[in-house]
């Protein structure tokens, strides 16, 4: 990754999951100077940056970091009762999942 690939990366992860236009990348990642000079320069890096998966984009142009999935992992109630649970010897791989419930 070039250092302009790495500078819309770092600019495009502070509106993570919000679509940018070309136009505000190129004015915001390389700076006023940069921008002045070639109003276009974001586009082929963009472009470079959607071929590799990196970035997606969507019907009108606007491009976003492709969010990353992560891995859930199990969350005991307190490591007691886990390991309690882990020593009974019986197992427990068809729990049920409870969401987080939203604060009222």
């Amino acid at each position: 990754m070039d250092a302009d690939e790495r500078e819309i990366c770092l600019f495009l992860k502070s509106w993570q999951h919000q679509f940018v236009s070309a136009r505000e990348i190129a004015r915001r990642a390389g700076g006023k100077w940069r921008f002045r000079e070639d109003p276009n320069w974001a586009l082929p890096v963009l472009g470079r940056l959607v071929e590799r998966g990196l970035v997606e984009t969507d019907a009108n142009a606007h491009y976003r970091l492709k969010p990353q999935h992560k891995k859930e992992k199990k969350k005991w109630v307190s490591p007691q009762i886990k390991r309690l649970l882990e020593e009974s010897g019986k197992k427990f791989e068809e729990t049920i999942e409870v969401d987080e419930l939203d604060e009222l």
